[in-house]
């Protein structure tokens, strides 16, 4: 069976943007480049030879990526999450994700070219399982003040309250 593999529009940077995604991410790779041609040209417009599609995987995860031109942008209605096992990865994450593009609440951030991602420590979801907890509620009145995750202070709120 073959995966779902998200498809992401880009105006003319399909590229670039699978270049930079397969520089922060280990074992990912750029795979088939579909260039346009002359047959659609009145709809498409774009030269001959320009870059149509990029194919590209993320930890094994295929994507494409399409030039189809400015009509539509990303939004936080989509967003890719990062499962993070150390404070370590969170911080290479953030900083490469972010760079050029604009840090948000929650371990959200989008990156230059607008796309949505979140950045998600793999203990989050066990301190924020029980919903009724004083603990749970701690810990996710700690994230609720953080823009980067930070386990520590999270996991501090969970034990301690502060």
């Amino acid at each position: 069976m073959k995966p779902i593999t998200p498809c992401l529009w880009f105006d003319n940077q399909a590229e670039e943007a699978a270049q930079f995604y397969i520089s922060i991410f280990p074992d990912s790779k750029i795979g088939e480049i579909g260039r346009y041609g002359e047959a659609g040209k009145e709809i498409h417009g774009k030269p001959p030879g320009t870059v149509m599609i990029v194919a590209f995987e993320i930890r094994g995860q295929p994507f494409t990526a399409l030039n189809g031109g400015p009509m539509f942008k990303f939004n936080e209605a989509v967003s890719f999450q990062v499962d993070c096992k150390t404070q370590e990865e969170v911080d290479y994450y953030w900083a490469k994700l972010s760079e050029g593009g604009s840090e948000h609440q929650c371990g959200w951030l989008k990156d230059k070219f607008g796309v949505s991602w979140q950045i998600v420590p793999s203990i989050f979801p066990e301190l924020l399982k029980d919903h009724e907890s004083v603990n749970s509620q701690r810990a996710m009145q700690a994230i609720f003040q953080m823009g980067k995750p930070d386990i520590a202070v999270v996991e501090r709120a969970y034990k301690h309250g502060s």
